[in-house]
């Protein structure tokens, strides 16, 4: 026996898998119906606890190669966990990753009315338990903070171009997935992964043909530091920012970020591009989103199609672009992978590519 017990005071029962203990963190849900070892290994869920709506989990089981980071969730919640996955490349079960890697969780619980809940009241804190608290102070004070430094590699490291290399990219590691830096490696460029707190002399010293600025968790307006590198950097080589990478850009360029009632995390968001007339589907996973006309010089270029936030920016007179969705997506839709060969042709000197 385990409990879910949400910050307003309402509780579910469910059965206790993963490590003993209890974890406190904010309470979103994914609505990918695949892909839930990505989701466990993203480090932009840092400080949180996922919800998967889809109602079994685990029934491919766990294959490492597919991990995008080290894990960074809270909790996890499930309806239904599959004890017997059946998959050629299944290494072991899920329940034995979550144990392995500390990771609090509980299934058995009616995630349909856990996330009707969140939709209607809006992101909340939550805590994984074996005994309900009687004080919720705790619980109620928890906040997601500081969480990039947690995430973000402590070294340089360097990764080679699957191909000859065309270009040196260096990639800003705010909680990057590895499928990013496979997305550039296999298109002929040398990456250079930095940590988040490198500043911008540092990385310009290394006289890259791009940077890439990549996704990662939690307010992106508490990262000054990071925001005050950005604004050093654009306008001085191509720049192409992903997720927490494109909220970081529209704050370096003066504008403004504000927190979604219960953000977009799944691998069918629709995205219409403005420029043209497709509609594309995404994989996303952020609880922010950039205020468009709040930025100086940037201009929307896509926007989603479901609640019209911002999808997208572009800042043409400073060689940057940047989008709120996952071009790189894996497990996910592949329909927005040709930002990559945008920014490959930047590089190259194509400014409109």
């Amino acid at each position: 026996m385990a409990y879910l017990l949400l910050s307003d005071g309402k509780y579910f029962e469910g059965r206790r898998i993963g490590a003993p203990g209890d974890s406190i963190g904010e309470i979103v849900f994914t609505t990918g119906m695949v892909g839930y070892l990505e989701t466990l290994t993203d480090p932009s869920y840092a400080g949180q606890i996922v919800i998967q709506t889809f109602p079994m989990i685990g029934n491919y089981g766990v294959i490492e190669e597919d991990f995008e980071g080290e894990p960074a969730v809270r909790g996890y919640v499930v309806r239904e966990l599959c004890e017997m996955p059946s998959n050629f490349r299944c290494e072991y079960e899920l329940d034995t990753f979550l144990k392995k890697k500390g990771i609090c969780a509980v299934c058995g619980v009616d995630t349909r009315e856990l996330t009707r809940i969140i939709r209607e009241k809006g992101v909340m804190n939550a805590m994984i338990c074996d005994e309900l608290p009687d004080d919720l102070t705790e619980l109620n004070s928890y906040s997601v903070k500081n969480v990039v430094s947690e995430v973000s590699t402590k070294e340089k490291q360097v990764y080679k171009s699957d191909t000859d290399k065309k270009y040196s990219v260096t990639l800003i590691d705010y909680g990057a997935k590895k499928n990013i830096i496979r997305s550039l490696t296999s298109r002929g460029c040398e990456v250079t992964v930095v940590p988040q707190n490198t500043s911008a002399e540092e990385i310009l010293e290394g006289k890259p043909d791009g940077i890439m600025l990549s996704n990662g968790p939690g307010d992106p307006a508490e990262n000054i530091y990071c925001i005050a590198q950005i604004k050093k950097l654009i306008g001085e080589v191509p720049v192409f920012g992903i997720c927490l990478g494109h909220q970081l850009t529209a704050l370096a360029m003066g504008g403004k970020t504000v927190k979604l009632k219960y953000g977009h995390r799944g691998a069918n968001q629709p995205v219409r591009e403005l420029s043209g007339s497709r509609t594309y589907i995404t994989s996303q996973n952020h609880g922010y989103a950039v205020v468009p006309d709040s930025t100086k010089t940037g201009k929307m270029s896509f926007v989603n199609a479901n609640d019209g936030s911002c999808e997208g920016m572009d800042y043409p007179d400073k060689n940057c672009f940047t989008v709120q969705f996952h071009p790189e997506a894996c497990s996910g839709p592949h329909d927005t992978s040709f930002l990559f060969d945008r920014f490959i042709s930047m590089m190259g000197g194509k400014i409109d590519a």
